[in-house]
């Protein structure tokens, strides 16, 4: 669900990128709203992008909350661990991780 600019969340993109197809798709899954950027090859677009990344050189790259949090294998493994919703202020972080989480996050390596 694509939004404005005033999205938490923003998903770098390019065109024919698989994993910024896969990771729409997640987020898209998860109901969540984001705004889509694309990366351009003009300067002012490259310094948006370095800035809003940490300097980055792939796509996607996704905020959350003003917070770079990677590319799609890591967007993936925060919605496994269930820190995605966290992120997102739709859970509460938990001390430990449970066993079901534990289990899926060694399964997945």
């Amino acid at each position: 669900m694509v939004q404005g600019d005033d999205s938490p969340v923003v998903v770098w993109t390019n065109r024919g990128c698989g994993a910024c197809v896969q990771a729409k798709r997640l987020l898209d899954s998860k109901r969540v709203t984001y705004k889509e950027r694309r990366l351009k090859n003009t300067p002012e677009v490259q310094r948006a992008f370095a800035r809003a990344t940490g300097g980055a050189r792939t796509v996607p790259q996704i905020i959350v909350g003003g917070r770079s949090v990677g590319g799609f294998d890591d967007l993936l493994n925060l919605d496994r661990s269930g820190e995605l919703d966290v992120l997102l202020g739709r859970a509460q972080p938990s001390e430990k991780p449970s066993l079901w989480n534990r289990l899926k996050n060694a399964l997945h390596r």
